[in-house]
């Protein structure tokens, strides 16, 4: 088969950002709120993160290859950070 478009980005939602990591993680970090965990969706096997969803008022670091400004200002609004992996 040919495909025609070469390039598939699987995506994942904000709302779904914290179903990587385990309760248990989650529960530590909002304990220590100091720290902030790093959520890579690239190991995951996403590429986009997409804006849709709520996030819980938890500060987290997003590593991705590509952002919608959705998911950008919606991961900044819970003091989060947006970090650009190229691999």
């Amino acid at each position: 088969h040919t495909i025609k478009h070469g390039k598939v980005i699987p995506i994942i939602n904000v709302d779904k950002l914290w179903s990587l990591v385990t309760e248990q993680t989650r529960l530590w970090y909002k304990e220590h709120t100091e720290k902030a965990p790093i959520i890579d969706v690239v190991r995951h096997g996403y590429m986009k993160v997409t804006g849709k969803g709520h996030l819980p008022e938890q500060p987290l670091i997003v590593k991705a290859r590509y952002f919608t400004k959705e998911a950008e200002a919606k991961i900044k609004a819970v003091g989060g950070v947006c970090v650009l992996s190229a691999a």
